[in-house]
């Protein structure tokens, strides 16, 4: 519920300012320097700054923005982007298995394009930020510490996918996916910090897309035409499903890696025992 509470207090000032941006002084983006702006008093607060102090050190605990070394960064910056590569492939191999729902830009009338642009990028580290510190980080470090790290991504990768408003059942396993690969990174590394980095570059990535297509092309449906079981497997079929192949074998070496050079850069505190 708190981790709920956190993405209602970091999306919903965003989806009002920006709408307004849309609707009010268009040539400007001035949602981008209000958004960012609230989400230094967001990101502190979650930190332990301000009021109550009897809350501040739970706060800045279940934030869990643990600084990490260089080392561990790299590791983890390869393992997420692997990750990432893994899942845009298996997008696209699950498009010529099924049809997935478009992901496509609404129509936003006479707003110039540099403005909408500036949103779409603001928007990055908006759900990089507001999503990693609800769900890696209030949300899934309990959830470790109760039931496991398997269970903990499962239960916040289905609280992941209903916060998104073009959530359909058929995208349950994308989203899972999605905290899977945020979430291993979180733990193996007892920080949040690279999962922000990740998150915010995967949704600029998607969100230029959007931007430059007026669909994400990774995401867009194939149609029935296109669907193996219609047209049968094609060269790009089996290229992408070998470098699915290659891109997995790569990141499950890179997951280990990290793994042990989290251990032996930042070794976790014993847990308290009653």
């Amino acid at each position: 519920m708190i981790g709920v509470a956190i993405v209602l207090a970091g999306t919903i000032p965003r989806n009002i300012v920006f709408a307004a941006n849309l609707r009010y002084f268009t040539g400007f983006p001035w949602a981008v320097p209000v958004m960012a702006a609230y989400l230094v008093v967001f990101w502190r607060y979650l930190s332990g700054w301000g009021p109550p102090e009897s809350s501040a050190s739970e706060r800045r605990s279940s934030l869990r923005a643990t600084p990490i070394s260089g080392r561990v960064w790299t590791a983890s910056l390869v393992a997420g982007g692997l990750g990432i590569a893994v899942l845009v492939f298996a997008l696209r191999l699950a498009n010529r298995l099924v049809e997935l729902p478009a992901q496509e830009l609404p129509d936003m009338g006479s707003v110039p394009r540099s403005t909408v642009l500036a949103l779409l990028l603001m928007g990055a580290p908006i759900a990089g930020i507001v999503e990693e510190a609800a769900f890696r980080g209030y949300m899934q470090r309990p959830l470790e510490r109760t039931h496991g790290i398997w269970l903990a991504i499962l239960i916040t990768g289905t609280m992941f996918a209903l916060v998104h408003l073009d959530f359909t059942p058929i995208l349950w396993p994308y989203y899972v996916a999605v905290a899977a690969i945020y979430g291993t990174v979180s733990y193996l590394t007892d920080s949040i910090l690279p999962a922000v980095v990740l998150h915010t570059g995967g949704n600029v990535y998607s969100n230029l897309d959007l931007w430059l297509h007026g669909q994400a092309e990774w995401q867009a449906p194939a149609g029935e035409k296109l669907l193996v079981w219609t047209a049968g497997p094609d060269r790009a079929f089996w290229l992408e499903g070998a470098a699915f192949v290659i891109l997995t074998a790569m990141m499950l070496i890179a997951y280990r890696t990290l793994a042990r050079v989290a251990r032996h850069d930042s070794p976790r505190p014993p847990l308290e025992t009653a």
